[in-house]
């Protein structure tokens, strides 16, 4: 297996995605890593290579799941201000 699919992993908990990183598709990333894995037909040395990059996925999924709940609780803060008038 080429190291092609392998995502360096990050020590920075701020993950910021590229403009085309989409939440969903690396989801079905992990997902496929997992299958590959229980399929017991990859290398050991293989295992943990995918095991890396679906950590690092897993990682950033986190990272934006965790960005996107700060952004939802500020405009709940807002909301509760009662800073709108309709």
């Amino acid at each position: 297996m080429s190291n092609s699919g392998r995502v360096p992993i990050s020590k920075n908990k701020g993950f910021t995605p590229e403009p085309d990183w989409n939440y969903e598709v690396t989801v079905a990333q992990i997902e496929a890593i997992v299958e590959r894995v229980e399929s017991g037909e990859l290398e050991l040395a293989e295992v943990f290579d995918q095991f890396t990059t679906a950590v690092e996925y897993l990682r950033q999924c986190e990272s934006f799941l965790s960005q996107r709940q700060q952004q939802v609780n500020i405009l709940l803060e807002t909301l509760d201000e009662g800073s709108f008038n309709f």
